[in-house]
């Protein structure tokens, strides 16, 4: 039984390695998945994609159930007279990334149909939000967390918020894209 267990780690290990070895190889434009979670409702799903010329994004989608919508990026962090939290991607404190741009969304948020007019929420579905980001210095590996925070509401209900999460996150170093 031990036997086994030590296989199947081993080859877990072996997997996990091989993975970024190809992720290296296929860039630019495939993504590193970082982090996906569920929580109160909304699908999250955290990659670290590098384009064309060479710049790093984190993207991270957020996947609320059908009919319910998560609010604009833009929306202050308590929310307009506490209605709503905003959607966002953020470096905590103390974070080797440093955002280089942004944040900027893959929908146009609209007005809410309830509630006032400053009340900005994405069209039902999913919506990515991307950062910019300049890697941490070296050529390995780097244990990182990324702060996360957003609501899913419908017309009628509201989810629990989920107000600054911090998500562990393995990000490859900057020299790793270069060697």
């Amino acid at each position: 039984m031990v036997k086994i267990k030590c296989i199947c780690i081993s080859w877990f290990l072996l997997a996990s390695l091989a993975s970024c070895a190809s992720w290296q190889a296929s860039r630019p434009g495939a993504p590193l998945n970082l982090a996906a979670f569920n929580e109160n409702g909304v699908a999250v799903s955290i990659v670290l994609q590098v384009d064309a010329s060479g710049q790093s994004w984190l993207a991270a989608t957020f996947d609320p159930p059908k009919g319910y919508h998560v609010y604009s990026k833009d929306l202050p962090r308590e929310g307009i007279y506490g209605e709503g939290r905003p959607t966002r991607l953020e470096l905590p404190a103390g974070s080797t990334l440093q955002a280089v741009g942004a944040l900027t969304e893959s929908a146009d948020p609209e007005v809410s149909s309830m509630g006032t007019d400053a009340l900005l929420v994405y069209p039902a579905g999913p919506v990515t939000l991307s950062l910019p980001v300049r890697l941490p210095a070296g050529s390995g590996w780097a244990q990182e967390a990324l702060s996360i925070t957003y609501e899913a509401c419908s017309d009628t209900t509201c989810m629990t918020p989920v107000v600054d999460k911090l998500v562990p996150v393995r990000m490859p170093e900057a020299g790793r894209l270069n060697g």
